[in-house]
C-alpha cells in the first residue's frame, strides 16, 4: 500500500484537530523547503527518522534495454540518497518480508 500526500494530510488533520486546508498548506511549505535545500546541495537530517544526502553519481556506460548491443554514455549527475535513522531501521526490521512481497504482488 502507498501513502499519498492526501492520505498524510487527512491523518495529521485527524490527529491534531487542525483543518485539512491548513495541514496541506504547512505540508506543502515543508516539502518546498526540503526540496529547495536539497537543490542547493545541502543535506537534511531528522534525528531517528533519517538523512537525505545529495551525492554525485559518477558518469558510466549504460545499455539501451531495447537495443542491448548499443552503449549509451550516462553523464555524471547529482542524486538524492535517503538513509534511515535508528528508530526507523528498528521498526522496519520488524516487518515480515513475505507479507511485503505478497502486498507488492497484489498491487500489480
Amino acid at each position: 500500500m502507498t501513502m499519498t500526500k492526501r492520505d498524510l494530510v487527512v491523518r495529521v488533520s485527524k490527529e491534531t484537530k487542525i483543518n485539512q486546508v491548513d495541514v496541506k498548506r504547512v505540508l506543502e511549505s515543508i516539502l518546498k523547503a526540503l526540496t529547495e535545500e536539497l537543490a542547493a546541495g545541502n543535506n537534511i537530517e531528522f534525528r531517528n527518522f533519517g538523512v537525505f544526502e545529495v551525492l554525485t553519481r559518477k558518469a558510466r556506460v549504460g545499455r539501451n534495454p531495447n537495443a542491448p548491443t548499443k552503449e549509451v554514455q550516462i553523464p555524471e549527475r547529482a542524486v538524492v540518497k535517503f538513509r534511515a535513522g535508528k528508530e526507523m531501521k528498528k521498526l522496519i526490521a520488524m516487518l515480515d518480508p513475505k507479507k511485503l512481497a505478497s502486498d507488492a504482488d497484489s498491487e500489480d
